[in-house]
């Protein structure tokens, strides 16, 4: 059985398709997977010869089989889909020479589409397309579901969910990292693994985008920070051009030189991407045979992830701020009733900029729809902030709707030792992956005493070891109870507070302001516990981190512990006058936004309104030049430096078409200038029906000006050519996500150059490089959006 034998002995995917069925005639634009039905002995002819290489693994023709991809095709995906699997089958009895065992992998790429918010496919609809495809191929004799090339950990999310709900298949998960370790959508390695490993795949990794020199960092990284088997694709190199034809340059022989320090550093399954062939597959098996794998410590990291990042509660306190909780928040109360979303957003942002590392989400009114409130919010914070959320209810629909959709491994908030409770939470924190706090309170209620609280911890912990969630997902809370009804809570609270970290090794949280109800002074009551709490171990404080006391409380703790490297986060908050008046460098939640602080945000309401104000004092031009351009230049630069994430770069190039929209209203006629704003064509080229990044480099150059004239996806050269002539348009972007397409890029740029010389042509895509754009012909390589953006500005100045 392929459990049984994963992460004990070496195991050996097979390598690229694409290219291989473009040397056996696959034209560009042809989807590949119409292969199944139109040229079957070729693909069996390609699976044979992978398992006459000794691949133990061959993954079926599908990689783009949905019917997002095949809404207008003239076959039935179902289909090509049975076929797939059939075909691999087949191989293997025609290709397997001795007696192992081996393995038919369904196929599943992405969909070619972004996730709302940040494109226009709804999570529910990517996970239907998966599990379509999924039914089928597991009803057609797969083996294992093998999900791959994702660079989107929502859209992975919806696949695994797919696969785990939908099949009893094992599920293997990896995805495209780029050489700084970082996924399209901002996700690095340990907030991408976080997330998988607590959906629970049974393998996870890296494929394609990089050669094995390129990806043996960040496999490391991968194996640093999981204790699943892990997985690891590379491609044979980077893509190069010759005579109109895409190859890769590193030999079998290069390749296993590399991939012998992968297998060394404990890759439990190996294989190849784009470039590679039976060769470089037959060269692994040959080389490292059956192998064991290097044994994986368990790691016991307590991760706390979104899209773009991970918060570690074992690393050194961490502030979860507290604000959106509408205990004692009458504003917030009102917000909820009224849903007013954008004050909730605003409050999320505030404590970010004041320190908070993660944000508790907490909704729950009566004669409020708490699970579709929950959904929602959790929903537009994550559109706007990349703090990871906790996810603060008692209804156990409202905490698995908020769980399904959020885009990493949230924390919630909470379980009791109840058995009723832990009956309700534990399987929804097993199913879609979360840290769990842990409330040490059953049904006789909150012991009075550190052992009795002590004593529900660990019933608490033996309890969620039945589910399989270990301690490194749960965080414990031995409760905070006033101390003026009860002068010696305070030291129960402390005294179990060590008892749990000294016996159970488990993170601890607390919400700490509890401590001083009905007592004046309550700000200097709150920061010097939370101060005594530290000391005792506390893990993570729920705090307001608005309040000056706490916050200082908080930084002087990690400077006096040596937490704090250089002193740099206390002297970067208390070093000068002006930055320790938190009042003057945070207004108040209640206050409107600027609009240049509104676009930064991806606030769109909010820079709409700040527009609308400018526009009593200045005219429109004026405030784009001085606000609105400024404004996306500095998220521009952020994003280039890596401090700001795709999500956040298109949320502020919606929050500043807003703005636009309100400051054009304004124009006059001869001042919109809309005749001279400069045009450029932007398309996916022949054959290659993605759009994402196509889309991404849009928006951007609309919000800087620019008159786009988006052609679509597979779009002719002939077409393109025609509305560059017919426009007379100096900028053309092409868009290229597949190896089979990337011919169709250098056609349209011949085109380009023979019909209208004076055109220059940009061009982007994960299958590109600048060695390959050069080759071709293209007059600028794109390596993201912003890239773009500032080439167009380049040109059209020049001009």
């Amino acid at each position: 059985m392929l459990k049984e034998r994963l992460g004990k002995e070496v195991l050996y995917f097979d390598g690229g398709m694409g290219t291989l069925l473009q040397e056996k005639g696959l034209q560009a634009g042809e989807l590949p997977e119409i292969w199944n039905l139109t040229h079957m002995e070729e693909v069996i002819e390609i699976h044979r010869d992978y398992f006459e290489a000794g691949s133990d693994i061959v993954l079926t023709n599908t990689f783009g089989a949905n019917a997002l991809k095949f809404q207008d095709s003239e076959y039935e995906l179902e289909d090509i889909v049975t076929a797939a699997v059939i075909h691999v089958k087949e191989a293997a009895y025609l290709g397997v020479h001795d007696d192992r065992e081996v393995y038919t992998a369904l196929d599943i790429g992405p969909t070619g589409k972004l996730l709302k918010p940040m494109g226009d496919l709804d999570f529910e609809d990517a996970y239907q397309a998966f599990a379509q495809v999924m039914r089928w191929g597991e009803a057609a004799g797969a083996d294992l579901i093998h999900i791959e090339t994702m660079s989107d950990t929502y859209e992975m999310k919806a696949a695994v969910l797919a696969a785990k709900e939908q099949t009893s298949l094992p599920v293997f998960a990896t995805m495209i990292f780029d050489e700084k370790g970082r996924l399209l959508t901002g996700a690095d390695v340990r907030s991408a693994m976080a997330m998988l490993e607590g959906l629970g795949v049974d393998a996870l990794g890296i494929n394609c985008g990089l050669g094995p020199e390129q990806m043996l960092p960040i496999f490391q990284e991968i194996v640093s920070h999981t204790s699943l088997p892990v997985i690891v694709k590379p491609n044979a190199g980077l893509p190069k051009q010759k005579d109109g034809a895409v190859y890769y340059d590193v030999t079998p022989k290069e390749f296993v030189r590399v991939m012998e320090k992968i297998v060394d550093g404990g890759a439990a399954v190996i294989g190849g991407c784009c470039g590679t062939t039976p060769g470089h597959i037959r060269n692994m098996t040959e080389s490292f045979g059956r192998r064991a794998v290097k044994k994986v410590d368990h790691k016991e990291e307590t991760v706390v992830s979104s899209y773009g990042a991970a918060v570690v509660l074992d690393d050194c306190p961490v502030v979860i701020g507290e604000r959106i909780n509408p205990t004692g928040k009458k504003r917030l109360k009102q917000a909820l009733k009224e849903q007013d979303f954008d004050y909730i957003l605003k409050e999320g942002i505030r404590q970010q900029e004041l320190g908070a590392q993660i944000l508790d989400v907490n909704v729950g009114l009566p004669d409020i729809d708490e699970t579709a409130m929950m959904r929602e919010a959790v929903s537009r914070l994550q559109s706007i902030t990349s703090l990871p959320l906790q996810i603060d209810t008692v209804d156990p629909e409202a905490l698995e709707s908020a769980m399904r959709i959020y885009n990493g491994k949230p924390m919630v908030n909470s379980v009791s030792g109840k058995q009723e409770s832990m009956d309700q939470v534990f399987p929804l924190v097993k199913k879609y992956g979360g840290v769990v706090v842990g409330l040490t309170l059953d049904e006789s209620g909150i012991p009075d005493t550190a052992e009795g609280r002590i004593r529900i911890a660990g019933k608490i912990i033996k309890e969620a070891e039945k589910y399989g969630i270990r301690k490194k997902d749960l965080v414990i809370d031995v409760l905070t109870m006033t101390v003026s009804s009860d002068p010696g809570s305070a030291r129960v609270t402390l005294d179990a507070l060590r008892g749990v970290k000294e016996k159970f090794g488990v993170a601890t949280v607390l919400g700490v302001s509890n401590i001083s109800f009905g007592l004046p002074n309550r700000a200097a009551l709150n920061a010097n516990f939370y101060t005594m709490a530290l000391e005792a171990g506390l893990d993570a404080g729920i705090i307001n981190p608005a309040s000056e006391d706490m916050m200082c409380s908080y930084r002087s703790f990690l400077a006096l512990t040596g937490q704090d490297p250089n002193f740099e986060g206390y002297i970067g908050q208390y070093g000068g006058t002006e930055a320790s008046e938190t009042g003057k460098k945070h207004p108040e939640t209640s206050g409107e936004m600027p609009l240049e602080a509104a676009i930064e945000k991806g606030m769109k309401k909010e820079a709409a309104w700040a527009a609308e104000q400018l526009l009593k004092e200045q005219d429109s031009l004026s405030i784009i030049n001085r606000y609105l351009i400024p404004a996306l230049d500095r998220v521009g630069k952020g994003f280039e430096k890596g401090t700001v994430f795709l999500p956040q770069l298109l949320m502020s190039a919606d929050a500043a078409k807003q703005a636009f929209s309100v400051l054009k209203e304004a124009m006059p006629a001869q001042e919109e200038g809309e005749k001279d704003r400069p045009k450029v064509i932007l398309a996916t080229v022949k054959g290659d029906i993605h759009d994402i990044g196509k889309n991404i480099v849009k928006v951007l150059l609309e919000n800087y000006s620019f008159d786009v004239l988006d052609l679509g996806k597979d779009v002719p050269p002939e077409d393109i050519l025609k509305k560059a002539v017919d426009e007379d348009v100096k900028l053309v972007g092409l868009s290229a996500l597949m190896t089979t397409t990337v011919a169709s890029m250098e056609e349209t740029i011949r085109l380009l150059r023979r019909e209208k010389p004076d055109c220059r042509v940009m061009v982007g895509g994960a299958v590109l490089n600048q060695e390959y754009a050069d080759m071709i012909g293209a007059d600028f390589y794109g390596k993201d959006a912003m890239q773009s953006v500032y080439y167009a500005q380049e040109i059209f100045h020049q001009i």
